[in-house]
């Protein structure tokens, strides 16, 4: 799918989507939103088009009131600045800014126009925000809790593997909740009984290093940090996971899609759903700054059973009656 072609889906999706539409201010204005993503456009429909569901159903229609600026860097980390500056150019009224690549060329691009963070792991410690509560500044928006749920992602790896005893931990040093991801995984696997083996990565060759590096220390499954890097290599990782049959640990359900083992997060689409209410109370004269972080309050545990089955992992049912299971 060609970017026109998938830009053309989000808008038939948008159209299709939600029965309720609210009345939206001012009557007659058409309000432009810049959308900045370092991914694709084909391979974020199902987030965009819940980003387009939410503006529909408090009353913005694209095409008749709303016209949104897509701007997709498609994995290169380079583009987004110059993305960004475009979407200045062009004098949005709104810019909504997906990961923290995104969001942080944003606020290097503009410091009065308003930017709703979709998702991003650590907003105060990214210096997006000063609080969670009172962001300050033109930031503001919703967090994925990347950096907090570590603990979890242990607690739910050791039920699918009670005899795991060495775990992998793979970051970026230079992400955002590198230090928050440490300290929650190693904490709960210190609790569990369970050594941990932290390798890092900033690049896609370092990455293959890291799987070779965990092999040769024998670790018998490995939890994926939260990372830019990580989200547009995620089928690198997964792919890399079963060739040294390594049992995956994600914080994102599209990980498991692409072939990881398990993920534990924030329900998929969620956030850009929500972020439309920020975009709405912005455009109806809120300040950013004044509108508190909001976190997740729904969250999913998913199981591949096609990778389960190809590690020859037995996943046990009490995990299984928790999750939803991809096969």
């Amino acid at each position: 799918m060609n970017r026109r072609d998938a830009v053309v889906a989000l808008v038939a999706l948008g159209a299709a989507t939600g029965s309720r539409v609210g009345r939206a201010q001012q009557r007659g204005k058409v309000w432009r939103v810049g959308y900045l993503s370092l991914g694709s456009a084909s391979g974020n429909l199902e987030t965009s088009g819940a980003f387009l569901k939410g503006m529909r159903d408090l009353g913005y229609v694209e095409g008749t009131n709303l016209i949104v600026e897509w701007r997709f860097a498609d994995g290169n980390f380079d583009r987004l600045p110059g993305l960004a500056a475009d979407l200045v150019r062009l004098k949005v009224d709104v810019i909504v800014a997906v990961a923290s690549g995104a969001i942080g060329a944003a606020q290097k691009a503009t410091t009065t126009i308003p930017i709703v963070m979709a998702t991003t792991g650590d907003p105060v410690g990214s210096g997006f925000v000063k609080s969670l509560a009172r962001p300050g500044g033109n930031i503001t928006g919703l967090s994925n809790m990347g950096g907090d749920t570590g603990g979890k992602l242990v607690e739910w790896l050791v039920a699918a593997l009670p005899r795991l005893s060495r775990v992998g931990v793979l970051v970026t040093p230079t992400s955002p909740t590198y230090r928050a991801i440490l300290e929650s995984v190693q904490g709960a696997a210190q609790k569990a009984g369970i050594k941990t083996v932290v390798v890092e990565a900033s690049n896609p060759q370092d990455i293959e290093n890291a799987f070779a590096t965990m092999a040769s220390e024998r670790v018998g499954a490995v939890v994926v940090g939260s990372s830019p890097l990580f989200g547009v290599q995620r089928k690198q990782i997964a792919d890399l996971a079963l060739k040294y049959r390594l049992p995956s640990m994600f914080g994102s359900r599209i990980d498991v899609e692409v072939g990881g083992f398990m993920a534990f997060g924030g329900v998929r689409g969620e956030n850009y759903l929500r972020s439309a209410t920020y975009v709405d109370k912005i455009l109806k004269g809120a300040k950013p700054g004044d509108l508190p972080v909001e976190q997740p309050t729904q969250f999913e545990l998913v199981v591949n059973l096609n990778t389960a089955k190809a590690l020859g992992v037995t996943v046990p049912q009490a995990v299984l009656t928790r999750a939803e299971v991809i096969q």
